[in-house]
């Protein structure tokens, strides 16, 4: 309920567990951080489907299938089964599928997860230009791998600038690690941009089609999507039609929300999942102060003030911020400074 979609926060007098029928929800920065669950994230998931609501985990990292994702997933406390599982990896085999001959040779900078993608749409994975044979590899696709190296990007590069389609899962710079972000695929993609000086087709979020497919998987009629990116999950959601939340446990932080460009805004914020479980009070912004239930946030002129150390403070500090901006106000770094 509220405003606009991808235009400022929305707002709900029930818990959103109970207002949407499906949850379509990241898996990296959200669910856990590397190797590491994020905390409550999987008490709010049962919760939530306990009473009811549907769940598709929905991820543009390719590096893994949906059997290992699904196991990863059950191992931290949240039951998920492949079919519940949807990655930018079988994105990309459908694009791939929708534009080449069966048996083409595709060029794979990735792990065998993306490459077992490419043979189940029919196509044939290669790892070099000559392994491809006489014309070379068809299309180069290219997910997030560990292991990438130079020599992988020389291939692709080659086989590029020969003309093959290319095909990215994603392109998120980053990738969110207890350890702080890390390379994503993102920037392996934008240094063969730069050597090629072409553009991938990217099949994952924000992209429609990977909305869409996880919509039809958990036949929703009424999703929000949860992430923890403004550049994916949340511009996925807007392109999608659907509502989002968006959680701090990852790539976003305070500043960066509050410095949304309109269309990229979530419906709702929260620090961790359990803003799922709970209603989102419309935020009232007058003039230069926002209130959200009993926080307030202001602005000095120059200066947001606020404390965004609860959902409620979160919520007013973002919303003044987001007026602000549409006022063509400019505040000035840091984003905001806690009361007191």
């Amino acid at each position: 309920m509220g405003s606009v979609r991808g235009t400022g926060l929305g707002w709900s007098d029930q818990p959103l567990h109970l207002r949407y029928d499906a949850a379509l929800c990241d898996l990296d920065g959200v669910l856990h951080l590397g190797d590491e669950p994020v905390a409550h994230a999987a008490d709010a998931v049962r919760s939530a489907r306990a009473a009811g609501m549907r769940f598709a985990f929905v991820t543009n990292n390719a590096s893994r299938s949906p059997v290992v994702v699904a196991q990863r997933l059950t191992a931290f406390g949240i039951p998920a089964e492949p079919a519940d599982v949807v990655t930018s990896a079988q994105a990309a085999g459908r694009t791939l599928a929708s534009r080449l001959p069966l048996g083409s040779a595709v060029l794979v900078v990735g792990t065998e997860a993306l490459a077992d993608e490419v043979r189940s749409v029919g196509m044939r994975p290669v790892r070099t230009v000559d392994e491809a044979g006489e014309g070379g590899p068809a299309a180069v696709v290219q997910g997030l791998a560990t292991t990438t190296t130079y020599a992988d990007l020389a291939e692709a590069a080659v086989a590029i600038g020969r003309g093959a389609l290319w095909v990215a899962g994603n392109t998120d710079a980053t990738l969110p690690t207890p350890r702080g972000p890390l390379p994503g695929n993102g920037a392996f993609v934008a240094a063969l941009q730069l050597v090629t000086g072409e553009e991938p087709l990217v099949s994952g979020k924000p992209d429609p089609s990977l909305h869409l497919a996880s919509v039809e998987r958990v036949g929703a009629q009424r999703p929000i999507v949860i992430g923890d990116r403004l550049d994916t999950d949340v511009l996925g959601a807007v392109r999608g039609g659907a509502d989002s939340l968006l959680v701090l446990t990852g790539v976003v932080g305070v500043r960066e929300l509050a410095a949304a460009p309109v269309g990229s805004r979530p419906t709702y914020v929260a620090h961790d999942l359990r803003g799922l479980l709970e209603p989102h009070p419309q935020v009232e912004v007058n003039g230069e102060t926002a209130r959200s239930g009993e926080a307030t946030a202001t602005f000095d002129g120059t200066y947001l003030h606020g404390d965004p150390a609860t959902d409620d403070g979160l919520r007013a500090l973002i919303a003044l911020g987001w007026a602000l901006a549409d006022r063509g106000v400019r505040v000035a770094p840091p984003t905001w400074t806690a009361n007191g």
